[in-house]
């Protein structure tokens, strides 16, 4: 599948943050983890990346959106510490992906038991 190695390493990194913190904490605690993450494993990423909204070839004013991670400029990252993932999360994501032009996310709940229930690789053709 594409990117797969990187989505392994991306995983193997969530998996490692849940393994120290465990669940129940804020979002932004994983995200701040998964950045340290990011880092000690030498996996370049954007955090909190701000991308304008198009609609129909044009750029909407001061209207944006922000993505938790972009890795390697190639892989959308949504962290999320939920309960139960609504089926909101992934069309978020999937949006995401569209507008940055990138084909493969992962959405991870880091609010579950074992990480690997948490985790969902999405992919989307792009047109």
């Amino acid at each position: 599948m594409l990117h797969d190695d990187l989505t392994e390493k991306i995983i193997g990194a969530a998996i490692e943050v849940h393994r120290h913190l465990g669940p129940g904490l804020l979002e932004s605690t994983y995200r701040a983890a998964l950045a340290h993450e990011f880092n000690l494993q030498s996996l370049p990423f954007q955090k909190e990346v701000e991308q304008p909204v198009r609609y129909k070839g044009v750029i909407l004013g001061d209207e944006k959106y922000r993505v938790d991670f972009i890795v390697d400029g190639k892989v959308i990252v949504e962290a999320k510490a939920v309960l139960k993932m609504h089926p909101i999360f992934k069309a978020q994501t999937l949006t995401y992906m569209k507008h940055a032009g990138i084909e493969v996310g992962l959405l991870i709940n880091f609010n579950v038991e074992r990480l690997v229930d948490g985790v969902e690789r999405l992919v989307k053709t792009l047109e």
